[in-house]
């Protein structure tokens, strides 16, 4: 009787080993395989423009961390996760201090992982997110503070408006004109640029 135990005993622990091996073995190649970085040259598709009509409060108001791909002024992707910044408007890349702005927004980000606390999300799945350096800088005030964004009040409740740069508005024309509702601006705009470049 004591040898037939000590049989089931064998049996159960060489049974035993065996998993623990074969998990071992499981989570090392799982170690070893190539990570794949969220971070990439270039957003996996154009950004969508914000929808405030269809923007809803989100639900879930989770926490996003990590190093930012900066799309324009206004825009970045953490974790694969596209991010408008809180309250503020910076211009579109097309427009007048577009690309001076996504410049001074990859000097912010650059090397620094970010904090980025969701408020918003549209109809097409754009993030409204406060986003935050790791000194507590909060970059929406920072862009302001360069007088390349300016305060969204309808977003913000005024939040940034003291922290405008005093031309800020006459220097954004366009991002301004976008805030009171005036898009036949940015038409006239949009079709200047197109016949400049059909006449080069």
């Amino acid at each position: 009787m004591a040898e037939l135990f000590f049989i089931i005993a064998l049996i159960a622990g060489a049974a035993f080993m065996r998993h623990a091996k074969k998990e071992g073995r499981r989570a090392t190649r799982q170690e070893l395989k190539p990570s794949t970085s969220p971070h990439r040259s270039k957003p996996v598709s154009p950004p969508r423009a914000f929808n405030e009509k269809t923007a809803r409060e989100a639900l879930e108001k989770p926490v996003l961390r990590g190093s930012a791909y900066v799309v324009d002024g206004d825009t970045i992707v953490i974790q694969k996760t596209q991010i408008r910044l809180f309250g503020v408007d910076a211009p579109e890349m097309n427009h007048p201090y577009g690309k001076k702005a996504k410049w001074a927004l990859v000097a912010l980000c650059k090397g620094q992982s970010l904090r980025a606390e969701v408020t918003d999300v549209d109809a097409h799945g754009r993030t409204v997110a406060r986003c935050y350096l790791p000194d507590g800088r909060d970059l929406s005030a920072e862009m302001v503070k360069q007088g390349l964004a300016i305060d969204w009040p309808k977003f913000s409740g005024g939040l940034y408006r003291p922290m405008e740069v005093p031309d800020a508005r006459k220097k954004l024309w366009l991002a301004d004109a976008r805030q009171k509702g005036r898009m036949h601006v940015w038409e006239q705009f949009e079709a200047k640029q197109t016949v400049h470049k059909e006449s080069e």
